[in-house]
């Protein structure tokens, strides 16, 4: 499970420590991907596994199936990390989450995500800012 916050920096050869308290999680590997909001994805295998089964059995005439398996499947990439706990972000994933020096890990319970630090902070001030999110939870039963 991926709980919690950790600020890290980008290395100039694009590595980035993934936090201790993750790698366990990523102990039978990982995938890194395009992600939501502005933001990389980090799967473990496992994950990626179970996601990947879905994503095959979708529609091929499904436009919207179709472009979503593309953003994730093409842009992955597998998690490489080194005996300091650091991975190569390549740099096309870099430039789609507009990762600069400062990064956020952020637990999102069967994923981490990796964010651009300044982006991270104006997208929780956004979500936070929105007022009906008391009802959305409501609604998907929360």
């Amino acid at each position: 499970m991926f709980i919690g916050r950790y600020y890290h920096q980008l290395e100039a050869k694009g590595r980035l420590a993934i936090p201790q308290k993750f790698r366990h999680s990523l102990k039978s590997g990982g995938v890194i991907t395009w992600g939501l909001d502005g933001c990389l994805f980090l799967f473990p295998a496992s994950y990626w596994q179970e996601l990947s089964s879905k994503l095959a059995g979708l529609p091929l005439t499904n436009p919207s199936a179709r472009q979503f398996t593309r953003l994730l499947v093409q842009s992955a990439t597998e998690l490489n990390l080194d005996k300091q706990g650091r991975t190569l972000i390549p740099e096309h994933l870099r430039i789609q989450a507009k990762l600069k020096k400062q990064v956020v890990v952020a637990g999102a319970l069967t994923r981490a995500e990796i964010w651009d630090k300044d982006l991270y902070h104006k997208h929780l001030e956004k979500i936070t800012r929105q007022v009906p999110v008391d009802q959305e939870l409501a609604n998907l039963g929360i």
